[in-house]
């Protein structure tokens, strides 16, 4: 079944209660939650406390992306502010099969992800292990950018290395997401979109979101 994730990084933050109501009017599935430290990524965003506070306000499942160094440090902050799905970057995590396990241990699903320069091949041992695979299609750092067409064939290579596992696992991509991509990702093996610009830019977002679902179901 296809998910939307609404990225609250493009949210309008001085009216985040009205704008999680409207992703919830849009019948949005996450809120997803971009984590950067200014190192990992060149931008800073926001940490447990604002994830804390999102928990308060909203019953979707919260999808936490940590763009950030040595993730394992904070696995249980993320856990605590009320975080039901937390992906960490292999090229951030010196043992990602430990930091994983660490997740599951904690309660929360577990995912992992790969910049666009890292190729899929890397994931190869950790697939027996995690919930979710996400691809991103841009740099990681910054909303509002142009999707790379290029990943396309990755994200079928990661789809192909989900089935030969057998397992349930979700393949998320993340990065310039909108409707003109949306069918093209989906055919690709996508089973989560996350869109920011292309949702919280229009005039209407839970139009944005029930057009996003249509195109990417065409």
């Amino acid at each position: 079944m296809l998910k939307i994730a609404p990225s609250l990084l493009s949210a309008d933050f001085r009216n985040l209660e009205k704008q999680i109501r409207l992703i919830e009017r849009g019948e949005a599935d996450w809120v997803h939650l971009d984590i950067m430290d200014g190192h990992f990524v060149p931008n800073i965003t926001f940490g447990p406390a604002v994830v804390k506070a999102v928990r308060k306000l909203t019953k979707l499942s919260l999808d936490a992306h940590l763009m950030i160094e040595k993730p394992e440090r904070y696995l249980k902050a993320f856990k605590n502010a009320g975080v039901d799905r937390l992906t960490v970057h292999v090229e951030a995590c010196q043992h990602l099969r430990r930091t994983v396990q660490q997740i599951k241990k904690l309660g929360m699903k577990a995912g992992v992800t790969l910049k666009p320069a890292t190729p899929a091949k890397t994931l190869k041992n950790i697939m027996p292990y995690v919930d979710l695979v996400l691809v991103m299609t841009v740099h990681p750092g910054f909303s509002g950018q142009k999707f790379i067409e290029s990943m396309l064939p990755k994200i079928r290579e990661v789809a192909g290395m989900i089935r030969s596992s057998g397992r349930a696992i979700e393949l998320e991509v993340d990065g310039g997401v909108d409707e003109h991509n949306a069918a093209a990702l989906i055919r690709a093996g996508a089973t989560v979109l996350v869109a920011g610009y292309s949702i919280f830019s229009r005039r209407s977002i839970p139009s944005a979101i029930k057009r996003l679902r249509n195109a990417a179901q065409a």
